[in-house]
């Protein structure tokens, strides 16, 4: 397969892809737009590919590495769906407790891409947990499309509250430390902010990427440092941050925000032609910085 690079691509398909993904279109529309899109050299055809996850790419870190050791692991959620199951991962030459960072993934469950970051943080020393939110439904089902669909029909308040029961259950596990930091991609950016908000004896470090903030008056709420990390060409999310901004500032919450040029909504994810090496490498090195300065 050729391969795609995202400046071959014009911004409107990204713009269309974004649609798209967050429910805006359904894919019939999605791909009947691309085919109207005048690409030098490509199909439509080879442009929906080169936007649609391919999560063979998305592995840096082996699921067989041996200096972790990943598990499924369930964990009681009384206010959410009942038990939530997540991945948890851990460095295995631990020989003291560890700060934990929980893991979140986007609107369509947890995918390879979501599992990989979670490996990625424990080679670096922290105990990571992503639950999936589709657990209640049998989990992910192995392609976004479907994915998305399925978390698009729950109960978005049980889903909340699952991530905080999954916020507690690691704050609590005998091999972390009383340290704890969150980190999210788009739907999983707005958990990461929401737990920030309605959980800040749990958060003691929060990193969303591209996600929107907690709604209405919970923003009051943020304790913890929170990195935020914007694309550049992201007009949905970027909207929402000159107020939370604002909000941020009034009570004086340790913040940082990056928008990182020329990237697109969910750069980080290397599963696409979203993805930005140079960006998200530099977003990443930011993000695993500031969880060592807060949770160390």
């Amino acid at each position: 397969m050729t391969h795609i690079s995202n400046e071959q691509i014009p911004q409107q398909a990204f713009d269309w892809y974004d649609d798209y993904a967050h429910g805006d279109i359904d894919r019939r529309t999605f791909m009947s737009r691309l085919a109207t899109l005048p690409i030098a050299g490509l199909t439509f055809g080879a442009v929906a590919g080169a936007l649609t996850p391919n999560y063979v790419l998305a592995e840096q870190v082996s699921f067989n590495d041996s200096a972790i050791k990943a598990t499924y692991e369930t964990f009681e959620s009384a206010k959410g769906h009942g038990t939530g199951q997540g991945y948890l991962v851990v460095p295995t030459e631990l020989k003291a407790k560890a700060p934990a960072v929980l893991v979140v993934h986007e609107n369509r469950g947890l995918n390879p891409y979501i599992k990989d970051v979670a490996r990625r943080l424990a080679k670096q020393g922290f105990i990571a947990f992503a639950p999936d939110a589709l657990f209640p439904l049998g989990g992910y089902p192995g392609n976004d499309d479907e994915g998305r669909t399925m978390q698009r029909g729950m109960d978005r308040s049980k889903i909340e509250q699952d991530f905080i029961a999954a916020a507690e259950f690691l704050k609590i596990n005998e091999a972390t430390t009383d340290k704890l930091g969150v980190v999210g991609f788009c739907f999983g950016g707005y958990i990461s902010n929401m737990l920030a908000a309605v959980a800040p004896e749990l958060i003691d470090a929060a990193v969303p990427f591209y996600g929107t903030p907690a709604k209405g008056e919970l923003v009051k709420n943020v304790k913890a440092p929170i990195m935020i990390q914007f694309a550049e060409n992201d007009k949905r999310v970027n909207a929402s941050w000159p107020d939370y901004e604002a909000a941020l500032k009034a009570n004086k919450v340790d913040f940082i925000a990056h928008t990182y040029p020329k990237t697109q909504h969910g750069f980080h994810n290397d599963s696409t032609s979203r993805y930005n090496p140079e960006m998200a490498e530099l977003a990443w090195s930011r993000t695993l910085s500031f969880f060592k300065e807060h949770l160390s």
